[in-house]
């Protein structure tokens, strides 16, 4: 599948268009559909595009959110991504729409395995998906060169896994086999990442968008300092 690259001015241009395609994607979907889910990253980075879509004229109620992935932390925990998303698209218009939290308070991400792949199946295939994309090319939490990221872009994998082999808190994600059925799907990042992978036997695993067969449609971008602050998801 080829990728439409769009090249932004500087980084709130492209929020405001990249927020106005999220809402009329979302739109479209509920015209001929009861309910849609909405698949976003953690992080500050998305934080306005968030801003911006949370005022959009839609019907929240119909809509359900959820994360791409979630560090095994409390929402009060300033690393939570479920508390920037409070912050930063859960209000306004948007506060009316359903969120399925990934943390569930269970001791560790593993047992809130079985509850949230039943919580995450009504919602698959995902309607509307966001992705980012770190520096070290990870998205959601399917980290280069990690162990669990192979089993996670397995066509059989799990909808919903632990992953355990990063350096901070372990991490609840939702795995390649629900991320790549999404009908729309937009991405933010630095393109030259993407796009050139790294020599060497583990080239699956070093591109875990590609690898997955889930590469975005259109992928978003602006070469301005603002765009250092890449996506910290």
């Amino acid at each position: 599948m080829s990728i439409e690259l769009i090249e932004y001015p500087d980084r709130e241009m492209l929020a405001l268009s990249l927020a106005s395609k999220l809402a009329g994607q979302l739109s479209q979907h509920l015209r001929v559909s009861d309910s849609a889910s909405l698949c976003v990253p953690g992080g500050t980075t998305p934080a306005p595009v968030f801003e911006m879509l949370s005022a959009s004229e839609l019907d929240w109620s119909r809509v359900t959110v959820l994360l791409n992935d979630e560090r095994w932390v409390d929402g009060q925990n300033p690393r939570s991504n479920s508390r920037l998303l409070h912050q930063h698209l859960l209000r306004d218009k948007a506060q009316a729409a359903r969120y399925l939290d990934l943390y569930t308070g269970d001791a560790t991400p593993e047992e809130a395995v079985p509850a949230l792949t039943k919580a995450v199946a009504p919602h698959l295939p995902i309607t509307v998906l966001l992705l980012g994309m770190g520096n070290d090319m990870h998205t959601a939490s399917l980290f280069p060169a990690a162990s669990e990221t192979v089993l996670a872009l397995a066509p059989d994998a799990p909808p919903v896994m632990a992953i355990r082999s990063v350096k901070d808190e372990p991490r609840i994600t939702l795995s390649a086999s629900a991320l790549r059925p999404a009908s729309s799907l937009s991405h933010r990042g630095d393109p030259s990442r993407y796009l050139k992978a790294k020599p060497g036997k583990n080239t699956r695993s070093m591109k875990p968008l590609s690898s997955a067969g889930i590469a975005p449609h259109q992928m978003g971008y602006t070469h301005t300092r603002c765009w250092a602050q890449r996506m910290s998801c």
